[in-house]
This record gives structure tokens, C-alpha cells and sequence, in this order.
């Protein structure tokens, strides 16, 4: 079946119909690429058409280019295939500059067939680019119409003339949000930035664009930059107004990423070298940096981690294949606290009926308010009308009596991370559901095989892990207690899928995996704090890692008063094998001082009156002084890198974790582990595993056993091997 498809009316108008078979979204494939030329050649030579509108039959245009399309570009690392990623960009440049030309003649500037790009909803990447070879541009005004070029999110930029055209139409100043923050506007937006011309009904869209086709002349079918004496908007590279602009965006770029994000400076170069030569030089020189970008390791990377494997874990690839597929429309959440509510309006979100109970009304309807918030805002923003804010709340259930959970499907226990009081409220759940009742307890650290001592039907009991705020943070952790079925396990599955979050499966130990992996981070923080490292370094060494947060400001987020009540939980069941290294000393400083983070506005950091964060507690180096022997401050960088991927090695090897793909998409969508690396491991493979163990030995002398390697790194540095090839040697 035909990626493309071309259907010429009696008005003598092409429609090229996008529709890619089998698939929700369009994605422009290798096959889509030739059928596209085939049919744009076709009505160039024999100019049978009085013009062209490119659409979609989805109801959506694009969400960009097929990225197993770059990753297989990206395999072979050598200049051989550089050059063919540089050809296969230059392919797509041309295909979009006949668009743009349209068959024009040369010299006199005329004859040229008008294409008219309608998006009758989202359109991302490759299908916005798309949009802006054409003559003119029409969205769809409804709630789904997005339009933008997000290649700068996942480590890459707009490589399909994007970033040459947008920064030609509107300037440097004024493509910054479209092409460094990657922002996707709405129609209205999307026409006040320039990126589209037009707004019309969906049903309108069609015929719009014939109109405008019917009207079109020869001068409005030549693009600024086609036309002689053509300048720059706010000023090329050497302009005065030019020069001052390009400085301030290579500072503000270097400032947002750390240096650690390569996209954004490419981006950059692309744009400032392109505009001091012409627009069809300016192509080439972006299809150059491009394939510079193509070609950066940690850029494939991500590829691989955040939409590969991303798309494989989603799909099912560790989900337990031999269980039917489950639709739930009924589940209870008890516990109506931050957590519990959260849960309720992500499942309400999604169409799912919840039964929300505490332990009084009062407690409940407290659940209740929290949602109402989080819906309101999302009214505010445009994102929901009034009408579907009160379907949601009208799905959720304020209940005190564990009878009114009898005909659920699924029972999240979410109540305070204190064993005592979950085993009484898991009991509670046991004695008034169904035996085919899977019952999940919301745990961040509490072993699930301990928990499931107070349930007799433990097959059907297991942990559901979601991370705060809820309606903010997409990954869930499944977690398999010693008694678990498979069943259960593919339920569960289920139901974070039908409540559109990222579920990674793994087998049960305190903490599980990613809070395993969060607390030494943020433990390392606090050791070096403990140590006189000035704060200011720990925190601004994690951020040129690419962290999102320092540790200390990450205590803050979390609650330092939530890490002292884990740290009590750890010492009780661990007593005397737990290592503390001063952050016992460092915690009870804080708990002294009421120090418990954002939320009481004060904690590692200084807050103002509306909770924005003011600088770092000056107190601190009064009760940890700074000593004269400081670390430098690329090991402190190693520190705290080293010492969350060793924790995930060690789930590796302790069989928490199954596979690393779930490994370091849990690590990025967990904690914002190095998401320019791809994750943990593939940070590990970028750097070499000689070069993990060579630091670790240097770090393990002066630092003690948590920074030991352990087997497993050793032998893949004998080997020479990384983990992709020694663990996922089979691309599923």
C-alpha cells in the first residue's frame, strides 16, 4: 500500500493524501521519501495541474521522520557513512526546494505551481518542514492542532531546511522558541510566530486551500529569500542589531545546556554560517552540521533510549506475552494524600471509574481539592474545557468504607511509606474485594514480598510505583514480589498503559530500582555537604552533567523530612550494615533547624514568600567548613555520575533490573538521569568501560567500597565490551 497517495480533481488540483497504512501517525519513511519525489516530479514535468495541496487522511499530518530511519543511518561510524547520511539529507533537501520552486522558470520568476500545505491536526519535525517548502500554510482550528519542530527535545535540530527557512522568515530572536525550545504552538500561536498563514475549520480546510490556489500569483509564490535584495529579519551575523543577537544566543545557549547538549550549538553554527552566503548554500551548510549532529554518539543515544526502546517497552517488549489484553474501568485508590490523589486523576484522566477512600471524608474530599486544582489549571491553559473537567471529577468517588471497592478491578494502596500502617490498610483492601482482585500497594522503597505477608492471595499482589507529582511524571515501576504471577504482572501493565504512563518491570528489593539509584545520588550530595565541599560546586557539577537538579535542590523538591523517614526505615531493617558517612549528621542538622525542604520554604536552599528559591543556606559552610585540600571539581562531576550508574549496575547484577533499555529509560524519565547520554548505561558505554573502572579504582581508594566497580564492569572492561553489546544483542 502507498505511503502518498495522489488524487487529481475536475478543478485540476492535485491532493497529495499522506496516509501511512497500519499506523495512528504518519511518519515519513524511506518509501514515503521516493513515492513523495516520484509524485512531486510527476507534476513538475508535466505540469498538468493548476496546483497542489499536501494533507493528511489521518487526523493528525505528521509526527516527524521515522526515526529507525536515522538510527539505521547512524550504525555504521564511519567517513563513508558520513557521507551517506550527508547525501540522504541533501536528498530530502532537494525534494522540499522543487516544492518550494515549484517548477518556476529561472530567470523570469513565473510559471510556477502553487502547493498548499493543510494539517487537519498535530504536525511535528519532518511534516512542519514539509509545511514550509510549500507556498502557503493552513491549520485546522480545533483542540489537536499542534504545530512545531521539536527536534531539539530529543538531541537533535530541525535538519530538513527548519532551521535555514524558520530563522529566514521571522529572524534569530524570533525563531528561538520554535527552533531552541522546541516549542509546538497552537494555531493561534503558530500564526503569530509565522509558522503558518492561515486558520480554518476542519471542514473548511480543503477548500480553503483551493481558494487560496485559485488566487495565487507569481509574486506571492516566491519566497523572501528568492528574491533579489532579500535581508535578514533583526539583522544578519555582522549587522550591528545581527551581531548583538547571535552573542546573546550562543551565551543563553551555552547557559541552558551546560555545553553537554551538542544539538543546540550546532543549531546555532547551522543558522550564523548559512546566513552570510545564499539560501541554497545555506541548505547545504545545514545539512553539514546536521550530519555532524547525526553522527555525535551520545546523539544516537538518546534516539535509541528515548524513542526506540522507549517504543518497545510501551509496546510490550518485557509485558507477559501468553495474557489477553485488559481493559479496566473500575479500580479503588485508598489513601487520598498527594500520591493517592495523584493516581485517581491520571485513571479518571483516562476514562477509568475510582472509588477514592481515607480514612474520613474531611481527609477525602481534601483528595478531591488536589484534583480540582490540577483540572482547573488545566482549563486555564486550554487543555480542557469546563464540560470535561466535571466528567473527570464525576468519575471519581469519595468513599471512608472499604465495602464500596467490592466491584474494582484493581486497589492502589497509597498511604504514608510506613509498613505498619500499609499492612493495616492492605488487610482492610484483602477482606472487602474480590479474589481476583489484583491489589498494588504505592510503595517508593518497602520491600513488596514483606508487604504481601498480610495477604493470603500474594499471586495477585504486587507494586505499583508512581513518582511525584503524578500528573507530571510518566514513568511507573512495576514491581514483582517473590509470590507474584505473571498475570498480575500483565494487568498491571495494562492498566499504566491505558493510563498513558511508561512502565518498566522489575523484581522486588528495597527501593527497587530508581529510588535505589536517586538516594545515593542525593546521599552523595549530602556526604560531600558533610565533607565542606562548597554547595555551589555539588550542585552546578550535577547540572554539567545535564542533571535537571543538583542533589540538595532535589532533597528539597522531594522533602528532606520524606528522606529522613526512609533513612529511619533503611537503619531499622539494615541496622548495623548501613553506611552512613555523615548524613545522619547533616540530616539531623536540618531537622534541628526545621530545614525540610521547598515545601516549609526552607531547606538546603532559601525560599521567598512564593516558594521560588532564593540561593543556597549561607549557614552551611558555617556547621561544614570548606576544607584546605579541596576535590577538583571533575571529581565531583565522576562522584556524582559515578555513584547513581554504579547502583544501576548493581540492580543489574542483583537481577532488580531485567533489561538495561528499561534501565535507562527509567533513569531518564525517573530522575533525569544524563538524558543527552541516553541513560545510565549508555553514559557508561559512551565513556568506555576502561574508563568507569580506572575512575572507580581512583574513587574506591579515596572514597571507600560504594564506588567499588564490581565484577560485572570489570569484565566488560577486559572484554572491551559495552553493555548494549553484551546485553541487548538481538534488537527486538
Amino acid at each position: 500500500m502507498s505511503e502518498f497517495n495522489l488524487k487529481i480533481g475536475t478543478d485540476d488540483i492535485g491532493i497529495v493524501e499522506w496516509n501511512l497504512p497500519d499506523k495512528t501517525l504518519n511518519v515519513l519513511t524511506l518509501k514515503g521519501i521516493e513515492e513523495l519525489e516520484n509524485i512531486v516530479d510527476e507534476l513538475l514535468l508535466t505540469k498538468k495541474v493548476r496546483g497542489v495541496i499536501i494533507t493528511s487522511g489521518k487526523r493528525d499530518f505528521a509526527a516527524g521522520m521515522d526515526l529507525n530511519v536515522l538510527a539505521n543511518l547512524q550504525e555504521n561510524r564511519s567517513s563513508q557513512n558520513n557521507k551517506q547520511i550527508f547525501e540522504f539529507v541533501m536528498r530530502v533537501h532537494k525534494l522540499l526546494r522543487k516544492i518550494e520552486l515549484g517548477g518556476m522558470e529561472e530567470k523570469t520568476k513565473k510559471n510556477c505551481i502553487p502547493f498548499v500545505w493543510a494539517s487537519p491536526g498535530l504536525s511535528a519535525g519532518i511534516g512542519t518542514e514539509i509545511g514550509l517548502a510549500c507556498h502557503h500554510r493552513i491549520a485546522a482550528d480545533n483542540k489537536r492542532t499542534k504545530v512545531g519542530l521539536p527536534e531539539i527535545l530529543v538531541g537533535l535540530f530541525p535538519g530538513a531546511g527548519g532551521a535555514t527557512r524558520v530563522s529566514r522568515m521571522v529572524g534569530l530572536m524570533a525563531s528561538a522558541p520554535i527552533l531552541m525550545e522546541g516549542k509546538m504552538l497552537s494555531p493561534k500561536h503558530a500564526k503569530m510566530a509565522g509558522l503558518i498563514d492561515e486558520i480554518a475549520s476542519s471542514d473548511d480546510l480543503i477548500n480553503d486551500a483551493k481558494n487560496w490556489i485559485m488566487n495565487a500569483t507569481d509574486e506571492v509564490m516566491i519566497k523572501p529569500w528568492d528574491k533579489k535584495g532579500y535581508k535578514m529579519p533583526g539583522g544578519a551575523p555582522y549587522h550591528p542589531s545581527g551581531f548583538m543577537t547571535f552573542v546573546g544566543a550562543s551565551a543563553m545557549i551555552s547557559s541552558r545546556t551546560k555545553n553537554v547538549y551538542p544539538a543546540a550549538k550546532y543549531l546555532l553554527s547551522a543558522i550564523y554560517e548559512g546566513a552570510l552566503t545564499d539560501f541554497d548554500t545555506a541548505l547545504r551548510i545545514e545539512a553539514r552540521w546536521f550530519t555532524k549532529i547525526l553522527t555525535e554518539k551520545s546523539t544516537s543515544n538518546m534516539i535509541r533510549t528515548l524513542f526506540i526502546n522507549k517504543n518497545a517497552i510501551e509496546k510490550g517488549l518485557r509485558r507477559p506475552k501468553k495474557n489477553q489484553k485488559y481493559k479496566f474501568e473500575n479500580i479503588g485508590v485508598v489513601g487520598a494524600g498527594m500520591m493517592g490523589a495523584g493516581i485517581a486523576h491520571s485513571a479518571s484522566l483516562n476514562g477509568i471509574n475510582v472509588t477514592l477512600i481515607d480514612k474520613d471524608l474531611e481527609s477525602t474530599n481534601l483528595g478531591i481539592s488536589k484534583i480540582t486544582q490540577i483540572l482547573e489549571t488545566g482549563v486555564k491553559r486550554g487543555k480542557l474545557s469546563e464540560e470535561q473537567k466535571e466528567q473527570i471529577l464525576s468519575r471519581i468517588t469519595p468513599s471512608t468504607k472499604y465495602n464500596d471497592l467490592e466491584e474494582t478491578d484493581l486497589v492502589i494502596e497509597a498511604v504514608f511509606e510506613d509498613p505498619e500502617i500499609k499492612n493495616v490498610v492492605l488487610g482492610q483492601i484483602q477482606n472487602h474485594v474480590d479474589e481476583k482482585t489484583i491489589i498494588a500497594s504505592n510503595t517508593s522503597t518497602l520491600p513488596i514480598t514483606d508487604l504481601a505477608c498480610v495477604i493470603p492471595n500474594q499471586e495477585n499482589f504486587l507494586g505499583i510505583h508512581f513518582f511525584s507529582p503524578v500528573h507530571k511524571m510518566n514513568l511507573v515501576e512495576i514491581i514483582k514480589g517473590k509470590k507474584t504471577s505473571e498475570h498480575a504482572i500483565a494487568l498491571a501493565f495494562d492498566f499504566v498503559r491505558q493510563i498513558r504512563k511508561t512502565p518498566i518491570i522489575v523484581n522486588d528489593a528495597r527501593n527497587f530500582y530508581a529510588n535505589r539509584c536517586i538516594i545515593p545520588y542525593i546521599n552523595e550530595g549530602i556526604i560531600m555537604v558533610k565533607e565542606g565541599v562548597p554547595p555551589q560546586v555539588i550542585e552546578n557539577a550535577a547540572l554539567q552533567l545535564g542533571m535537571p537538579l543538583g542533589p540538595l535542590q532535589l532533597i528539597d523538591e522531594v522533602s528532606i523530612e520524606l528522606a529522613i523517614n526512609i533513612a529511619h526505615q533503611t537503619k531499622k531493617a539494615l541496622g548495623d550494615d548501613l553506611e552512613d558517612h555523615g548524613i545522619s549528621d547533616v540530616l539531623s542538622l536540618m531537622e534541628k533547624y526545621k530545614r525540610l525542604g521547598r515545601k516549609v520554604g526552607a531547606g538546603f536552599y532559601n525560599y521567598d514568600e512564593r516558594g521560588k528559591r532564593v540561593c543556597l543556606w549561607p549557614d552551611l559552610k558555617t556547621y561544614f567548613p570548606p576544607p584546605k585540600d579541596q576535590p577538583d571539581f571533575s571529581e565531583v562531576k565522576s562522584r556524582l555520575a559515578l555513584i547513581q550508574c554504579l547502583e544501576a549496575v548493581r540492580a543489574l547484577e542483583s537481577k532488580v533490573l531485567i533489561d538495561i533499555r528499561e534501565g535507562d529509560i527509567g533513569a531518564i524519565l525517573g530522575w533525569g538521569c544524563m538524558p543527552w547520554a541516553g541513560g545510565p548505561f549508555s553514559w557508561m558505554d559512551l565513556m568506555g568501560s576502561k574508563w568507569v573502572t580506572k575512575n572507580c579504582a581512583k574513587l574506591s581508594e579515596r572514597y571507600g567500597t560504594r564506588f567499588e566497580a564490581g565484577d560485572l564492569l570489570e569484565n566488560l572492561a577486559k572484554t572491551n565490551q559495552t553493555f548494549y553489546e553484551k546485553y541487548v544483542s538481538i534488537p527486538d
